[in-house]
């Protein structure tokens, strides 16, 4: 199981078995806190109704007296009220009124006139100065008929309070309070539902953004592992963003151990054979010469010196490039001013050799966005390599199209182009063909431009062209609008 699917049904489980109890404990609430809340005023109610019938049921007259009449009146009174969205039209109370036997003397439904009640709880525990209530079915020969609350209160003597004279039974059923009871419930349950979800949202989000910031890691490590360059990961102001930070660090003290043996080994290489000429020529000076070898072997010397502070120079640029791996600046480039500034640098060594340079552009030139500096020194080593390759006369074309929604900048020339057998391998350090009159070059320019190609998002190409000669490219993305 993945790692965010364990931490989203973790997240999703805890507060899911926490909502569902609350809810439980919320729901079994409700019924007997709706209960409570109407027996407490049913003992008010039925308190007050004993201390007005105390009089009629003193005088021996309750049930034709002011008492029951205006009772009976109460009883039918349509309140035409609208509670929380229920209508009621009706008065639930019923009222009993028993002696101090327990027999029923008054009845507001008129049902029960007579009957022994001092076996019900609330009349047999009023009758000895105790709270009396009691919850009996609606229809007693049916059990599963809806409930009925009954509470009692003592009516005494008005003449003689400390006597007990009877006892007002005051009941309403519990179908009336049930609607609002399902309706809490419901209300409750829906409420839930929707902190469940948004649990549920937080989860995801919270999963989300944890497996975003590791899998950020993970494709960092496996693209470190793979030896690609790559950004570090983005700085993050929790523990994710401390271990990327880590990472990173471990990174270039590793890829930095290993870049400077890499680079001191292919530097001696390179270094050996035009040390070797220098040692030579340098000891052939020692000895007594003509003045012709000897400036011979001077102007060797200059060559190889050359040749040693070139590749010095190149290898230190390219590994300017290399060792981030991402672009250290950013911004917006000129194409058209790009292109004449390299053709201007290179004017004076073209001129030199007899080489003709022309610019051919198709404007408007899309916009680039990256590195000035770096693509305008790629763009001079590949002029450089042109001029170095085409002879006296020939021409090098620098140009510019939009293809296939990138933009292509190539370099033309008339040299002989490139043999089949280094097409593979022009881009490797260190790697270079014989030049028609120029010695060897470091090998280290086009490995430039590829990599400068590569960090603005594109590649590098070199080809032979039909008509002949080769062509070299930067194929680089256009700045994103």
């Amino acid at each position: 199981m993945r790692l965010g699917l364990k931490l989203f049904l973790g997240f999703f489980l805890i507060a899911g078995v926490a909502a569902f109890f609350v809810m439980r404990v919320f729901v079994n609430e409700v019924k007997p806190g709706v209960r409570q809340a109407i027996e407490a005023t049913l003992v008010d109610s039925a308190n007050l109704l004993a201390e007005m019938a105390a009089p009629d049921l003193a005088a021996g007259h309750l049930a034709e007296g002011p008492f029951a009449a205006q009772l009976a009146r109460a009883m039918r009174r349509d309140p035409d009220a609208m509670v929380w969205r229920f209508p009621k039209h009706h008065v639930d109370y019923r009222v009993v009124v028993t002696d101090a036997r327990g027999i029923v003397v008054f009845d507001s439904s008129g049902r029960d006139m007579g009957r022994d009640n001092s076996r019900w709880n609330d009349v047999y525990r009023t009758l000895r100065g105790e709270y009396g209530a009691r919850s009996s079915p609606e229809d007693p020969a049916n059990p599963d008929s809806p409930s009925v609350m009954h509470v009692a209160a003592p009516i005494h003597d008005p003449a003689d309070p400390a006597r007990l004279i009877g006892v007002l039974t005051l009941a309403q059923p519990n179908r009336s309070i049930e609607p609002f009871i399902v309706a809490s419930q419901r209300s409750i349950l829906r409420q839930g539902a929707w902190l469940v979800a948004i649990s549920a949202l937080i989860g995801l989000l919270a999963t989300w953004w944890l497996v975003h910031g590791i899998g950020r890691l993970q494709r960092y490590a496996r693209a470190v592992s793979a030896g690609e360059p790559v950004a570090p990961p983005p700085p993050r102001r929790d523990e994710i963003g401390d271990l990327g930070q880590a990472l990173e660090q471990m990174r270039r003290k590793l890829e930095g151990k290993a870049y400077v043996e890499q680079y001191v080994q292919s530097l001696t290489h390179e270094m050996k054979s035009p040390l070797a000429a220098i040692r030579g020529a340098a000891e052939l000076l020692q000895e007594p010469l003509p003045e012709d070898d000897r400036q011979r072997f001077v102007g060797h010397i200059q060559a190889q010196e050359r040749r040693l502070t070139e590749t010095i120079d190149k290898l230190l640029a390219l590994a300017e490039v290399e060792q981030h791996g991402w672009l250290q600046k950013r911004g917006p480039v000129d194409v058209a001013g790009l292109l004449q500034q390299a053709l201007d640098e290179v004017a004076p060594a073209a001129q030199a050799r007899g080489v003709s340079l022309r610019l051919e552009a198709n404007a408007p030139l899309p916009a680039l966005e990256g590195d000035a500096f770096l693509l305008h020194r790629a763009l001079v080593n590949l002029l450089d390599n042109a001029l170095a390759f085409s002879p006296a006369g020939g021409t090098v074309v620098l140009g510019a199209t939009l293809r296939e929604g990138r933009l292509h900048v190539q370099v033309d020339d008339a040299g002989p182009g490139v043999p089949d057998y280094a097409r593979e391998r022009v881009f490797e350090r260190f790697y270079s063909l014989p030049r028609p009159d120029a010695p060897r070059s470091s090998g280290l320019g086009l490995p430039f431009v590829a990599e400068v190609a590569r960090l603005h998002g594109g590649q590098a190409r070199l080809d032979n062209r039909p008509e002949g000669g080769a062509r070299a490219a930067l194929v680089l993305p256009p700045a994103a609008r």
